[in-house]
């Protein structure tokens, strides 16, 4: 395998190579396309809001046409990201989206090109000798079905079955009971399907490895780019290529919307659950008895708050401190804990490519601040640990009556899980030594097994139709509402380093938060006496160092 550092070649998008720090967790979930796992290893992955499922095949045939992780993951994720009339996605916040989708077609392309060469084994020595082929993959059929017992003597009843077998088979070589021209047919029925699993087999191996490469490359941060020419028309009449292409443009939009949703427990999709909450209230009173508050909106406070925020990073002692943040406005809409899906408006007046305007998140900001519709708040958002951890601090502002509210919380989504950061490991066993069975050793087992050449061979010809694959052998069941990155995160808490970022965040986020509203109030004639005092006993209470699930009320 050939790579080369910066960007792929002109054989589609220009994809950022690895390298980049920021993108681990981009990275760990694009090489699940690679990965030749077992398809049920996906469900490991399952947090405890979002479970991914795995539907099976058809019976005996589920075995037979089964896909592995890659394959099913693959196909699941690019018919969900970019398949015709998809629904809405959450944004994959601390990932790029893109990159997995461009490296789940690269891995569907290379696959696609493996079961071309099967098909045209399978043709040859195959489907040309049918009676020989029916015969051999009953045996293996049964073969595998016993295997699937964990009884010891089952496995070797298994391999007697096979051993068995292959003696009835030289026996018929032998010794046919057919002459002539179909005396001569029956014995190629016989060899045709073995000589053409040994070519498989070549096929297989060498797919396998490039695949590995490919999944190892992308977990150590090698250059391993994305080849995805079938997304990059070349001509006005390719209409498939410009649909992909389209696809892909409109995720990318899709991913830079400003519009996200609150699922009750869940916390805010695609940012995680709501880990605490601080909540500033006090009465709007005039500094001087004599004159009237200065009027002023919500939109001031928070435009100022904003303003402070930028200046996060900025540090009296030279300790590293903040990185660059992200500061956005958001619109956050209510949606059922339950909810299988989520609404999204590409175009309006309000919403330009996704996003909403800016006198759409100014109104919000000002008006809806009580009974049914969306709600503004301010985000303050770090991308940590290479893309693991993704830390946000929302803000909003409240008016009621003559009582000014400030809502700080902090949300936060863990890393990766860990089935998706592994390198691929070599296929072994332990054994007893010959002469010390009481002591093991390892040895090695081939890259693809005898079962694994005889399913890559009988689904390659059926590659070409998925609807009709998944139907026989199953495919996976992707949580909704649906984003790369939330639907596979851990809770960060068990990882203690995580845990105090998350923490130490909100103290310093907090007190600039109270510090500018409380400007505010001062410019337009408010006394600010008891917000000051609330803001110290805040400011306290924010030491707490215990992340609480603040969305499970008690009531």
């Amino acid at each position: 395998m050939t790579v080369d550092a910066g960007y792929e070649s002109v054989f589609g998008p220009q994809v950022p190579r690895t390298g980049d720090e920021s993108q681990t967790a981009t990275f760990a979930l694009a090489s699940a396309a690679y990965r030749d796992n077992l398809v049920d290893d996906i469900t490991k992955a399952n947090n405890e809001w979002h479970k991914t499922t795995v539907k099976e095949g058809q019976g005996w045939a589920g075995g037979l046409f089964k896909p592995n992780l890659g394959e099913a993951f693959s196909r699941a994720v690019i018919d969900r990201m970019i398949g015709d009339g998809r629904k809405p996605l959450i944004q994959s916040f601390g990932t790029e989206p893109q990159v997995v989708v461009d490296h789940c077609l690269a891995a569907y392309r290379l696959r696609r090109a493996r079961d071309l060469r099967l098909s045209t084994v399978m043709l040859l020595t195959g489907v040309l000798f049918l009676p020989g082929l029916l015969v051999w993959l009953l045996v293996f059929v049964i073969r595998t079905t016993i295997d699937k017992n964990p009884n010891k003597r089952a496995s070797a009843l298994a391999t007697a079955l096979l051993v068995g077998v292959g003696a009835l088979a030289v026996l018929f070589l032998i010794k046919s009971p057919f002459t002539g021209i179909w005396g001569w047919y029956a014995r190629a029925c016989v060899v045709a399907p073995v000589i053409g699993w040994f070519w498989a087999k070549q096929i297989c191996d060498s797919a396998a490895k490039d695949l590995r490469a490919r999944w190892d490359g992308l977990i150590a941060g090698s250059s391993v780019g994305a080849q995805v020419p079938e997304a990059v028309p070349s001509s006005p009449g390719e209409t498939q290529a410009e649909q992909k292409r389209q696809s892909l443009a409109r995720l990318s939009a899709e991913q830079q919307s400003n519009h996200v949703f609150y699922a009750g427990p869940k916390g805010i999709l695609g940012m995680g659950t709501r880990w605490g909450s601080w909540q500033l209230a006090e009465d709007l009173t005039p500094a001087d008895p004599t004159r009237e508050i200065h009027p002023f909106r919500s939109w001031d406070v928070i435009r100022n708050i904003e303003a402070r925020l930028r200046m996060l990073e900025r540090n009296t002692i030279n300790t590293g401190g903040f990185p660059k943040a992200s500061i956005r406005h958001w619109i956050v809409s209510p949606i059922g804990e339950n909810a299988s899906a989520v609404t999204r408006t590409e175009q309006s007046a309000d919403i330009e490519a996704f996003q909403h305007r800016q006198h759409s998140i100014q109104d919000i900001c000002n008006k809806q601040q009580f009974g049914s519709g969306d709600r503004h708040y301010l985000g303050v958002q770090w991308t940590l640990w290479d893309g693991q951890l993704i830390l946000t601090m929302m803000i909003t502002v409240t008016v009621l009556h003559e009582t000014l509210r400030i809502e700080v919380t902090g949300h936060a989504l863990g890393p990766v899980n860990s089935l998706f950061t592994g390198k691929s490991e070599a296929p072994t066993k332990e054994v007893a030594k010959s002469f010390k069975p009481w002591e093991t050793r390892k040895v090695n087992l081939p890259l693809v097994p005898t079962d694994e050449v005889v399913r890559l061979t009988v689904r390659a010809p059926l590659t070409w139709y998925p609807p009709l694959l998944n139907w026989l052998g199953g495919t996976i069941v992707l949580p909704e509402p649906f984003g790369l990155r939330h639907v596979w995160a851990d809770q960060p808490w068990r990882h203690r380093f995580m845990a105090d970022d998350a923490m130490r965040a909100a103290t310093p986020v907090l007190r600039v938060v109270h510090a500018a509203a409380i400007k505010v109030l001062e410019d337009n004639g408010v006394d600010t006496e008891k917000f000051g005092t609330r803001s110290a006993f805040l400011s306290t209470a924010v030491q707490d160092p215990s992340p609480k699930k603040a969305d499970l009320y008690d009531a």
